[in-house]
């Protein structure tokens, strides 16, 4: 080896070191604690505690809204129909749109690691293997009269004990014919927890109103009727989506 050859050598190597000493200079950041671009975090974790835990509480439950840690609610609503939710939001209540194309902050990709996410923490298709959930979208719009009168019945055998003889309060639970509480609730979220329930609130779903005889999705879509029947304007808030 010649001594020129054995100088380039050691200059090269004093070069490289130095290159490798600016990442250490006092004040630059560590690759590893540099901050993600928004739309780039995929942590279910992460975007949950974001954009969820405010209104459906900190692991799913406890919430000022429905849970999502709730097995039945899961096994209920479609993965498609849960991305459609986070994405669209719902009209005319609290739930905001999410996604890209209804000018949210979430990115396709983010609201799809936000349902996998659920599904894989919270689903358990055991807790209703064998059984047939009724739709969970009614078949049929409009309400008709018929539907509001069977619904008086179904209303009377299954939930009048806990919410009173007219719906209005009760020893187990509250108005469900309130003005202001139709106000902020969409059909189908009656719907949907006349079926799935309110387990953060010991409400049960369709199976066990009367023990032993679930609610039929006629039934179901019955008692519906009778509750938003009640719905009635209320000054200076706009009309409720009523299929959101």
């Amino acid at each position: 080896m010649t001594p020129q050859f054995r100088i380039r050598a050691g200059a090269i190597a004093l070069i490289g070191l130095g290159l490798i000493g600016c990442n250490r200079l006092p004040g630059r950041p560590n690759v590893a604690n540099r901050e993600v671009i928004p739309s780039r975090v995929t942590s279910f974790d992460v975007l949950y505690r974001q954009n969820c835990a405010g209104c459906h509480g900190a692991d799913g439950r406890r919430g000022a809204a429905r849970p999502l840690n709730d097995p039945v609610y899961l096994a209920l609503v479609s993965p498609e129909r849960l991305r459609k939710m986070i994405g669209d939001g719902i009209s005319g209540t609290s739930m905001p749109a999410y996604g890209p194309s209804a000018g949210g902050d979430l990115t396709d990709a983010q609201i799809d690691a936000l349902v996998k996410g659920m599904l894989a923490r919270w689903a358990r298709p055991d807790v209703v293997k064998g059984l047939t959930l009724p739709p969970y979208e009614a078949q049929a719009k409009v309400k008709s009269p018929a539907e509001r009168e069977r619904g008086t019945a179904v209303f009377v055998r299954a939930c009048a004990s806990c919410h009173g003889p007219e719906g209005k309060g009760g020893p187990g639970a509250g108005s469900i014919v309130d003005p202001a509480y139709l106000a902020l609730v969409s059909d189908q979220s009656i719907r949907t927890t006349v079926i799935a329930g309110r387990s953060d609130l010991s409400k049960p779903d369709w199976r066990n109103y009367v023990p032993g005889q679930p609610l039929t999705p006629e039934d179901v879509s019955d008692v519906v009727a009778w509750i938003v029947g009640h719905r009635q304007p209320v000054p200076g808030r706009p009309a409720i989506a009523r299929e959101g």
